[in-house]
């Protein structure tokens, strides 16, 4: 399944030449080399490698997605026109929010990087759970910015009348499902790292599947079908412009039947 949404996103994004989905469809890469390398390990329970492989590629995947959600609610912002409607300028949200993501696959990785010797177990764990923590509370704050620019645009255009044929209500919607799907997920993870490599969590192989694998595949099938190209409009479109006076809606079209007079 993996495999086959991580194919469709590629072609997607190739087909809508939205560059900035690549960490998503890598995001997707890894978890197929992750589950790929799970289904190994667990034949080959004497072998290291395998396990080493699927815990560092099953860890990170969450993070590259979230950059796309990052991206996608910027693009939203813009699409409307609403920058003074964010906590954050698209710029830095986009700036702020990705620099942290990142801050935190650096910190996952280099715990990771310390699973394989069993001195050095623990401390890796710790080192897991703060990256994670990093993503939570970002992802958090994240969630904040994109509540309070839809309360704020939607009163703009209950009080003003506006209206726009972007869909942006439904990308923000989607944004609201993959992030929660992500925090569930992040929030699991650090519970398992707490319980410890003798928790019920890490003995089990049906959590991972649910809280994880399960989630993480509602996040790039929810993205695909509301995939950000959506976005994209002609001169056909309504835009909402949120500038001062009384005119709020920008009609292209009408601008470019509208005859010049001499």
């Amino acid at each position: 399944m993996f495999a086959l949404m991580t194919i469709a996103h590629g072609w997607k994004m190739i087909k809508t030449r939205l560059w900035f989905c690549l960490p998503f469809v890598i995001g997707g890469t890894f978890e197929v080399i992750g589950y790929t390398a799970r289904a190994t390990a667990s034949n080959s329970t004497g072998s290291l490698a395998p396990y080493l492989i699927q815990a560092i590629f099953l860890l990170l995947p969450p993070v590259l997605f979230a950059a796309t959600l990052y991206m996608v609610y910027s693009r939203v912002v813009r699409a409307v026109q609403g920058e003074r409607f964010s906590l954050l300028s698209p710029r830095w949200a986009t700036a702020i929010f990705i620099f942290s993501d990142f801050q935190s696959l650096s910190i996952q990785s280099n715990g990771a990087g310390l699973l394989d010797k069993p001195r050095t177990v623990h401390i890796g764990d710790y080192i897991i759970i703060a990256g994670l923590a990093i993503q939570i509370v970002m992802f958090a704050g994240f969630m904040l910015c994109c509540l309070t620019f839809n309360h704020r645009l939607r009163v703009h255009i209950a009080e003003t009348g506006s209206a726009s044929g972007i869909p942006w209500q439904p990308c923000l919607k989607m944004l609201y499902a993959t992030s929660l799907a992500i925090l569930a997920r992040n929030i699991y993870r650090v519970i398992e790292f707490i319980t410890g490599q003798n928790g019920y969590l890490l003995d089990h192989e049906w959590p991972t599947y649910v809280f994880d694998g399960a989630l993480m595949l509602l996040v790039m099938i929810g993205f695909l079908i509301w995939h950000p190209s959506k976005l994209s409009f002609t001169a056909r479109d309504s835009v909402i412009e949120l500038t001062s006076g009384r005119r709020s809606i920008v009609e292209h079209d009408d601008a470019a039947k509208r005859p010049e007079h001499t």
